[in-house]
């Protein structure tokens, strides 16, 4: 499917990068941008991986990492009336449907939410509400995205429903270490 002989191919020089369908676009424009932010939530992904070692979520983490790609290349391949949606690799509704069965799996056990969460913790916690807080910004950038052009839905879809599973998956390690780190408003402002 992908075949890379040579890293550098110099057709970037200029400013421009390729889409999957052979059109070039400026490395400035809203599609790169929001590629480029899908590429910097799975790198995120990629570190909170790291940090939570042999935990029983990181597996599923694995996949999303590989569905990322896939996002990456869907938002690559602009949206056409004639294009073959054979031809397209698409993220799907099912994949969004399964991160809501995982999301709910992982919320069952937890206590509810008495108060908003600090993005700390562990390094895990920490680097999940990272990840989460990138995801959150490449879901912008596809909303932005689709102020000029056409995107297929579920890709947006799928964004959204990331960082609420990343923010389930925070809580559900946080819930087997120390527990949530809680927000206490004004908590400060006494000496």
């Amino acid at each position: 499917m992908v075949k890379l002989n040579k890293i550098y191919t110099r057709t970037g020089d200029e400013g421009t990068s390729g889409l999957v369908d052979g059109a070039r676009v400026s490395k400035a424009s809203a599609r790169m941008t929001a590629i480029g932010d899908v590429d910097e939530a799975n790198s995120a992904l990629g570190l909170a991986i790291a940090h939570l070692g042999d935990h029983p979520l990181a597996p599923s983490l694995l996949r999303i990492q590989n569905e990322m790609f896939d996002l990456g290349a869907d938002i690559a391949t602009p949206v056409t009336d004639n294009a073959d949606p054979e031809w397209a690799l698409r993220i799907v509704p099912d994949q969004v449907a399964r991160l809501e069965r995982e999301i709910d799996a992982m919320n069952e056990p937890l206590g509810p939410l008495t108060s908003f969460i600090l993005p700390g913790g562990s390094q895990g916690v920490a680097a999940l509400h990272l990840a989460r807080a990138i995801v959150r910004r490449a879901e912008r950038a596809i909303v932005a995205l689709t102020a000029e052009e056409r995107i297929n839905p579920p890709a947006l879809t799928y964004l959204n429903r990331l960082s609420d599973h990343l923010f389930v998956s925070a809580r559900s390690v946080a819930a087997g270490e120390e527990g949530d780190v809680l927000w206490r408003p004004g908590a400060t402002r006494e000496s």
